[in-house]
């Protein structure tokens, strides 16, 4: 499934590494590993965690702890559960989800269009980011515009330096997902990112920034809470967010309706940010 061409390019531009899923070596895995990691919608065949009993530091298990991997990996990884079950994808004419801390509200009159991301550094994260920017230059004071991060605070501020700045999009960080999970927004499934025509559009995309922010965030002290991560429970770091979480867009008017918007229907869906704000300012 991972051995084309064309697939590994698609992994790069969504932010993995070409060979980060060629899991050969020669070693062969423990009989019974002690814990795994597997990708959302797949099989767990390989252990993730730990050493094997015998305390083998350069064989299969060593190279495959999850601390042990590039922090730009992780994000592949099943992150833990949002706090708050994952609701239903609110349609047109709904009221706008209220989240569990209110980070999103709506109504008094303020017309809104709210953006869900993907993780920091994906580069079709960043042409929906630049979309939004650029709309909300062109419908600043007629329109709130709002850009949900669940990557960390640090990471979500090193990748929007790299873009040059929010400008005039308010920035919401939501690293337990429990916004996204009032919206609707969940874990995808892999088709969602390997669709042939997600991989096509992959080739394509340029400015993948994946790798400065995951050195911003080690050079500045990143490293020691990256491996504290690695080592807990869930595994993983969540620091960069997370490939599997879906995406979205909602325009919600001045009562608090939504009148446009929905899910990503694939990773490299960008959703028509211009319809929205045209709906809103009708």
């Amino acid at each position: 499934m991972f051995s084309g061409l064309a697939t590994k390019v698609a992994l790069k531009k969504l932010g993995l590494p070409s060979n980060a899923l060629d899991f050969s070596s020669p070693a062969a895995p423990p009989e019974k590993p002690k814990s795994k990691k597997t990708l959302p919608g797949t099989k767990a065949n390989s252990d993730l965690d730990h050493g094997d009993d015998d305390g083998n530091a350069g064989g299969w298990t060593s190279w495959m702890s999850v601390k042990n991997l590039p922090l730009t990996v992780h994000p592949w990884f099943s992150p833990p559960p949002p706090p708050v079950p994952v609701a239903r994808v609110p349609r047109v004419g709904d009221v706008a989800p209220l989240d569990r801390d209110r980070k999103l509200e709506f109504g008094g009159g303020r017309k809104v269009l709210v953006v869900f991301l993907r993780c920091v550094g994906c580069a079709f994260a960043q042409k929906t980011f630049l979309a939004l920017r650029t709309l909300a230059n062109r419908h600043a004071g007629t329109i709130t515009f709002v850009a949900v991060s669940h990557s960390s605070p640090h990471a979500t501020a090193k990748w929007l330096d790299l873009l040059g700045g929010a400008w005039n999009v308010r920035i919401v960080i939501d690293e337990d997902r429990a916004v996204y999970a009032a919206w609707g927004l969940g874990l995808a499934g892999v088709w969602h990112l390997f669709h042939p025509a997600a991989q096509v559009q992959g080739w394509r995309e340029k400015g993948w920034l994946g790798d400065q922010v995951a050195e911003a965030v080690q050079r500045r002290g990143g490293v020691q809470s990256v491996a504290a991560q690695a080592d807990d429970e869930d595994g993983a770091s969540t620091v960069l967010g997370n490939k599997w979480q879906e995406a979205g867009a909602f325009a919600v008017d001045g009562r608090g309706t939504v009148i446009w918007g929905g899910k990503a229907s694939r990773a490299d869906d960008v959703m028509d940010l211009d319809e929205g704000a045209r709906l809103l300012c009708t």
